[in-house]
């Protein structure tokens, strides 16, 4: 396997592009307009709900409304989401968008022909799995409908790439992004970025362990049957 390996990287990033997609919208009514006053220019591709809530606070900018600065998803991809919302992110363009490297030729010529944008942060946080297995009388389909398939795939791919993109997982985080652009006037460091890598896959980590464990826990052979078997029963 042909791998690909990096040695030049940027230390400073100006963040233009932003993928924000999060299940707990805490605190994005503060992060989001205090992007814009530090990055006005900054563009925000989003899903769903956390589209609809960011093209809210685009309008009541104060100084005038950034709606032109708020894309959805789907128009991005010429894509609709898949029914109940199992087919969001995962597309060609968007991880071309997240994984590429800034030195690659290849990667760069990809960008161009495809359209595709580089994005230099992800705002991203998952179904709340934990809370669904905390609940009494859960079943194995409760457990199994909220496990998150896009948001983890994101959340590595950017991590991953921390070279120049910057992933942030919970609301805790902002405000350490909104510190970092005041002391690099807009910019991220390749530190900030690494530390940010760090984090979120120890988000990701837990996430999967939660979802093992529960698994583990709730997959009894009544609870299969009665659940998925009731064409067999006689």
């Amino acid at each position: 396997m042909n791998l690909n390996r990096v040695n030049q990287a940027t230390d400073r990033i100006t963040l233009k592009n932003a993928l924000i997609s999060v299940a707990d919208k805490e605190g994005l009514d503060h992060l989001v307009p205090e992007l814009w006053k530090r990055v006005p220019e900054l563009r925000i591709y989003s899903t769903g709900g956390t589209y609809a809530l960011l093209l809210d606070m685009a309008e009541q900018f104060p100084g005038g409304s950034r709606k032109e600065q708020v894309i959805s998803i789907s128009d991005y991809t010429r894509q609709p989401e898949m029914q109940g919302g199992l087919v969001k992110t995962l597309d060609y363009r968007i991880y071309l968008g997240l994984l590429s490297e800034e030195y690659n030729q290849d990667h760069q010529n990809d960008l161009t022909r495809s359209g595709a944008v580089a994005f230099d942060l992800t705002v991203c946080n998952f179904y709340p799995f934990e809370t669904t297995a905390a609940r009494t009388g859960v079943t194995l389909e409760d457990l199994r409908t909220h496990i998150d398939i896009g948001g983890p795939t994101m959340v590595r791919a950017s991590a991953k790439n921390f070279l120049r993109v910057t992933t942030l997982c919970t609301p805790q985080q902002y405000p350490e992004l909104l510190a970092e652009l005041d002391r690099e006037t807009g910019r991220t460091t390749l530190a900030f970025r690494l530390a940010c890598a760090q984090q979120a896959f120890r988000y990701t980590g837990r996430y999967e362990t939660s979802i093992a464990e529960a698994l583990t826990h709730g997959a009894d052979a009544a609870d299969l049957r009665s659940l998925y078997l009731k064409e067999n029963s006689q």
